[in-house]
């Protein structure tokens, strides 16, 4: 029975303005910053929710070979790909906050059927959705 996600990897292009941009900008902390065989290992997570860390990934050598890493990268700056939604409990507050620092906002929050909702951009084109989900009734 899968119980929940151990670790979630986002690719990136550069690891430091990966690091400025989810810790210094986002809030998120940092869990791994290390070496080890050649490869930078980079873990943060938002402090609120520490059981679910993201590893920033640059696409590449040596878990891929560098022609599909190159692919990869090529992907990621077109901004096309979304790994997700991050959660808020006040998406205008947080929307504001994020803004004054520099985050790029492509949508405003916006009431939905799920809640309210708005869409950003991390340095390297990752399109991230930040949501203010209404309560749903727990299933039974």
């Amino acid at each position: 029975m899968i119980t929940g996600f151990a670790l979630v990897c986002v690719n990136v292009l550069d690891l430091d303005e990966a690091k400025d941009f989810y810790v210094g900008k986002l809030g998120f902390e940092v869990s791994i910053d290390m070496v080890r065989d050649g490869f930078r290992w980079l873990v943060v997570y938002p402090p609120a929710q520490p059981e679910t860390p993201l590893m920033l990934v640059v696409p590449g050598p040596p878990v891929t070979d560098e022609a599909t890493g190159e692919q990869m990268r090529s992907l990621v700056a077109t901004g096309l790909l979304g790994p997700g939604a991050m959660r808020t409990d006040d998406c205008w507050a947080t929307y504001k906050d994020l803004a004054a620092k520099g985050v790029e906002f492509i949508e405003e929050p916006e009431e939905r059927f799920y809640g309210i909702d708005a869409a950003f951009r991390d340095p390297f084109g990752n399109h991230w959705r930040l949501t203010q989900p209404k309560e749903a009734p727990l299933p039974s």
